[in-house]
């Protein structure tokens, strides 16, 4: 595409931002449809966060996501929240208003659309969630909304699975998350449930990496989905299958959750050719 003076620009700010495949998402649609519009990825290091989103409504950023660590941590400095991601109390899509960005929270409805396609069912399930950190807090969310019956919130801290467990339950009116401290692993019930795993244990570089590397953990999955999507096969995906389970990186929920902020950024809808083009452009670079 040609760049000129009405191209806009779009970004994702967080830190880690080398591994990103947004910019596939984003460009490849701009170039589908036909917008003059680019995407590209900002590193923003601690304590620069107010700076940077100040800097970029300066510079009439259109639109951004937010990544690690700032999924929380950047509520502060928007305008306004949606509805949804004020509940969640994480954002990751930031939209242009006249005062300032308001945030929305596409984790939650791209993570539902790729575990349905992978036939992971929710209602009247026990579960299993990793992590109380930003994607995790839309996972438990998302848990609830769709009516699993309990999940076993495990986190490295206790008191941080159980504020978000008591968050969780309140917006819900039922006790369906229940918090456990991560080496609690051992009292998890016998049966084999689905689980999700929300930290950022094995994300690249650091792909050796898992939240638990007890095998005797992974009896007591079935199905699992990894919201880390590059490497293709992280390392708790490979503890999964090797204690007989089904795993799935998390490319299908970074192409959802992508699709659905770029029709936030510019108020449009992304047509389903579209999207199994970029679709198939992220497999290949996961693969690469």
């Amino acid at each position: 595409m040609e760049i000129n003076g009405h191209t806009r620009l779009c970004g994702l700010i967080g830190n880690p931002v080398e591994h990103t495949l947004s910019p596939v998402i984003h460009n490849t649609v701009a170039e589908e449809m036909h917008d003059n519009l680019v995407y590209v990825p900002f590193h923003v290091e601690q304590g620069n966060l107010q700076k940077a989103i100040a800097g970029a409504y300066s510079l009439n950023v259109l639109g951004l996501n937010v990544t690690v660590p700032y999924k929380q941590a950047v509520i502060p400095y928007l305008d306004c929240v949606e509805g949804l991601a004020e509940r969640i109390g994480a954002v990751n899509t930031l939209v242009r208003t006249e005062n300032g960005f308001r945030g929305y929270n596409t984790d939650m409805m791209g993570l539902y659309r790729a575990m349905e396609e992978e036939g992971i069912a929710f209602e009247a399930e026990d579960m299993i969630l990793l992590g109380a950190g930003g994607a995790a807090r839309a996972a438990a969310f998302l848990c609830a909304e769709k009516g699993a019956k309990r999940v076993y919130l495990l986190n490295r801290s206790y008191e941080k699975a159980a504020v978000l467990a008591e968050e969780v339950n309140r917006a819900y009116e039922r006790d369906c998350i229940l918090p456990m401290a991560l080496s609690e692993y051992e009292k998890l019930p016998e049966e084999k449930m689905t689980a999700i795993q929300g930290t950022s244990a094995g994300l690249y570089p650091n792909t050796e990496d898992a939240v638990i590397l007890d095998p005797a953990f992974y009896q007591h999955i079935s199905k699992a989905y990894d919201l880390i999507y590059k490497p293709e096969e992280t390392r708790f995906m490979k503890l999964v299958k090797e204690a007989g389970g089904e795993a799935y990186c998390g490319i299908r929920m970074l192409l959802y959750q992508g699709i659905i902020a770029y029709e936030l950024f510019l108020d449009t809808k992304v047509p389903e050719n579209v999207i199994r083009k970029v679709s198939a452009l992220l497999q290949e670079k996961v693969k690469g």
